[in-house]
């Protein structure tokens, strides 16, 4: 009988060991399989980042160029044109006369040279964010203050970290433009008010407008596709959330919260 115990005792010994045995390989096998997958995930948001923070910078020298083509047929082909016809119009026997032409064409080439210069700082496209978000923002503001459509208003906290970070900062850069063209396209709106502040490691960058507004329920999809969608997606890309609240008839404001840097 003492036998038999002993027998069975080595039996079942035995077994747990087999069966710890398979669980430790089960575990290890499970454990390398989920660690492959991780890498394999961190591998894919690698390269969905990389290629989104590529399709951004596409994007804003895009919209560069084309502000610099508008730019330069609306305003500084208006300046040329004038300068030539002013310089066209001089009578040479008429000295006084002709001395306040010849000092409004120079006036109006020192106006060319000078809008010449502010294409050539936009010219850099991305490089303005690697100064920082806010001077990138402020340049913008100045670009569409410029056509006197409206009123803007930009503020900026206290407390936005001096080290940044570029490529967050391009990304957050492309949507506000994405935000502000929807606002030309379709708010109708007179004012537009943007803040950049920085609480507790989150970045919050906040446009607001007192256009028409819309009803988020009737949008198509679309319409949700094309704009608000793809604003979501990039701030996602970047650990950030999007809110968005409108009102008809009353506008719309966009809120940016960003993990920064």
């Amino acid at each position: 009988m003492a036998d038999k115990d002993i027998k069975g005792l080595i039996i079942l010994t035995t077994l747990i060991f087999f069966i710890a045995a398979i669980f430790v390989l089960l575990y290890t096998l499970l454990y390398n399989r989920r660690k492959k997958r991780h890498i394999e995930e961190k591998e894919m948001m690698k390269l969905t980042f990389e290629t989104e923070l590529f399709k951004t910078q596409y994007e804003v020298q895009e919209q560069t160029m084309q502000t610099i083509g508008a730019d330069l047929h609306d305003n500084i082909g208006q300046l040329l044109s004038l300068t030539s016809l002013t310089l066209n119009s001089i009578e040479l026997n008429n000295k006084a006369k002709a001395q306040q032409k010849i000092d409004a064409a120079i006036d109006l080439t020192v106006r060319s040279i000078k809008e010449m210069r502010l294409l050539g700082k936009l010219l850099q496209g991305d490089q303005l964010v690697v100064l920082g978000l806010s001077e990138a923002i402020r340049h913008e503001i100045s670009w569409m203050e410029r056509s006197g459509r409206y009123k803007l208003v930009y503020h900026q906290g206290e407390e936005i970290p001096a080290a940044n970070n570029p490529d967050k900062d391009l990304i957050l850069f492309r949507i506000l433009q994405e935000i502000l063209n929807n606002i030309i396209k379709h708010a109708a709106a007179s004012e537009i008010n943007i803040s950049l502040e920085y609480q507790e490691g989150i970045l919050q960058l906040k446009i607001a407008d007192n256009g028409v507004g819309f009803n988020a329920d009737e949008l198509t999809a679309a319409q949700r596709g094309m704009g608000l969608q793809n604003i979501r997606k990039r701030a996602g890309i970047i650990g950030g959330e999007v809110v968005i609240k409108s009102t008809l008839g009353e506008g719309t404001r966009v809120s940016i919260f960003i993990p920064y840097p």
